[in-house]
């Protein structure tokens, strides 16, 4: 099983030998991936949408391993018993969404060791909603495919220390590690930002000037950031 960049980062960042449930496994791709690779000993795969989990079912059926990945119509982890998996794998959703089903499914979720994130949207909210919410973030990672940024979280249960604005927005495993897909990603929005406070300077409206303070605090946050790379 080929898996894309964004995808293998994801399976990467499982603990191996531990069972996996995937929700909103789509295709089925990292549980078929995992078990072919030898990394875990199985899985469930959900999806909320029969025709995902058909998909899955299919995929599952052609490459032999019907007998180690199980599949569940599941709204989030809905069809998750306790205790049945180690890891909770949740890619390629909104940021609102995987908060909605990580909140959901707080009961079942305490027999759960680790949990591998990939929010498309609002990774900051997501940061801190496992700040607040008894998690603690254990490893960042970040791709770049086909011109998107994304990173993604490992978590586990624990105590998280309140952290700063700047590690919310951009991850404070990656900043200290000094990852060199978030560089490109905050010399990137530093551009956007110069080409918009261009564009702001020619109007002299109230709006604009409102636009104009947002975009010079993002300017700070972001060069703060990137301060981290002279260290």
């Amino acid at each position: 099983m080929q898996l894309s960049n964004r995808l293998l980062a994801v399976a990467g960042m499982v603990t191996e030998g531990n069972t996996v449930a995937d929700v909103g496994c789509d295709h089925g791709y990292i549980p078929i991936y995992l078990i072919q690779q030898k990394k875990i000993p199985g899985a469930i795969a959900m999806d909320i949408r029969r025709g995902p989990l058909s998909r899955a079912e299919a995929h599952i059926e052609e490459n032999g391993l019907r007998e180690y990945i199980q599949t569940r119509l599941s709204d989030g982890v809905q069809a998750l018993k306790p205790g049945e998996a180690d890891t909770l794998i949740i890619a390629g959703m909104g940021g609102g969404l995987v908060q909605k089903i990580l909140r959901d499914g707080e009961e079942v979720l305490r027999s759960v060791s680790e949990f591998i994130l990939q929010p498309q949207s609002e990774i900051r909210q997501v940061r801190f909603f496992l700040q607040k919410n008894g998690y603690s973030i254990t490893a960042e990672t970040m791709v770049l495919e086909d011109g998107k940024y994304y990173p993604m979280i490992k978590a586990v249960h624990g105590e998280m220390e309140e952290t700063e604005e700047i590690y919310l927005r951009y991850g404070r495993e990656l900043l200290q590690s000094g990852h060199p897909v978030l560089r490109q990603y905050l010399e990137k929005e530093k551009d956007t930002c110069l080409q918009i406070l261009d564009t702001l300077s020619l109007s002299g409206t109230p709006q604009a000037r409102e636009r104009e303070k947002e975009i010079q605090q993002e300017m700070q946050y972001i060069e703060a950031a990137l301060l981290h790379y002279e260290m």
